[in-house]
């Protein structure tokens, strides 16, 4: 699949690429990327020109990951934010926002846009969302974009080598008033 572009009224979701290298580089030194995500830790040139030359244009390619940098109009990155495919009609939405442009809100606005092109352009019936215990940040964007937190899988997560609890969370066509690519039997409540 060619990379596609998405805008919202702050923001401008594009693909990365060797143009944007140096700016992954220098977001990613934020230690709380470290700690959160999965990325190398240390995080060194090689990675984010990896990233930006073949991780990101192969995920496309395959369509297997769809990659988008967070831009403000001005140009800067504000964040980063994907959706991997884990199974048929289910996506996995992870992000990271630049330290200096965490709390106004830019990658619920990302998140959202992200998920209604994949409702809507990807048949996706599924955007699930993990985080590892703790991550305030990411649980809040979750819920902020409309998540319905489902619960907290034990040894779920591996960070750097160590197993760890993580939430998940879950985000349907329907929460966005979208019609679902497949039909959806909901189970008996069990209030």
């Amino acid at each position: 699949m060619e990379p596609v572009t998405l805008v919202t009224p702050r923001l401008l979701l594009r693909t990365v690429g060797p143009q944007d290298t140096e700016a992954v580089y220098t977001a990613v030194q934020d230690p709380d990327i470290q700690r959160w995500t999965t990325i190398p830790s240390p995080y060194l040139p090689e990675h984010a020109r990896s990233f930006t030359e073949q991780l990101v244009p192969d995920g496309w390619a395959e369509g297997s990951m769809f990659t988008f940098g967070v831009f403000l109009p001005t140009g800067e990155l504000a964040g980063m934010l994907g959706l991997t495919m884990r199974s048929l009609g289910t996506a996995e939405v992870g992000f990271w926002a630049a330290k200096e442009f965490r709390g106004r809100g830019y990658i619920t606005e990302a998140t959202l846009a992200a998920a209604r092109w994949g409702f809507t352009q990807l048949a996706i019936d599924r955007v699930e969302w993990r985080a590892e215990v703790g991550n305030q940040g990411s649980r809040a964007v979750a819920e902020r974009a409309g998540f319905t937190i489902e619960g907290t899988l034990r040894s779920a997560l591996n960070n750097k080598g160590v197993r760890r609890d993580g939430w998940v969370g879950s985000l349907l066509p329907s929460d966005l008033g979208l019609p679902s690519a497949a039909p959806y039997l909901p189970g008996p409540s069990q209030g």
